[in-house]
């Protein structure tokens, strides 16, 4: 055993290390495990693929509210169109929605694709004032050369 300390106040310290770091390691490994069903993934409509958003994984979806395309039907659902210019993504959402929902603004909506590529929206978030559009939106409209700055600030 030539590769122990010789000391023994060091030789107790390694033992403690040994012992300490694969408890450690067990306690962070459980942690992200029970943490992988947390996390939820924000697409824009030409981002949202079948292999990156697969039907029945929770994600969040946001774009634009196309402009003639809310439609409400008799029993409490709503169906629309979210799109971020490239691609549309048709929504279904079976609740009231918030109050500063309209068409043509920013729109983040969490849910579940379903097999015919509908989203399944479970919640839907709109801007908060007439300046506000999710940071998440404004950056993927940016980068696809969309975006409007008279229409929003990401943020604010």
């Amino acid at each position: 055993m030539s590769w122990l300390p010789k000391s023994p106040k060091a030789r107790r310290r390694l033992w403690v290390v040994a012992a300490v770091a694969p408890v450690l390691a067990l306690a962070v490994g459980l942690s992200l495990y029970a943490m992988r069903d947390s996390v939820t993934f924000f697409f824009s409509p030409s981002e949202a693929t079948p292999e990156k958003a697969p039907p029945g994984r929770v994600v969040r979806l946001g774009g634009l509210v196309e402009t003639g395309s809310v439609v409400h039907d008799g029993s409490g659902q709503v169906a629309f169109v979210v799109t971020d210019t490239v691609a549309t993504t048709r929504v279904i959402y079976r609740g009231d929605l918030p109050d500063l929902f309209r068409e043509g603004q920013g729109v983040v909506a969490q849910g579940a694709f379903l097999p015919d590529r509908t989203f399944r929206a479970t919640q839907v978030l709109a801007k908060h004032d007439e300046n506000y559009m999710p940071r998440e939106v404004a950056d993927s409209l940016k980068a696809k050369g969309e975006w409007r700055p008279a229409a929003g600030t990401p943020g604010s």
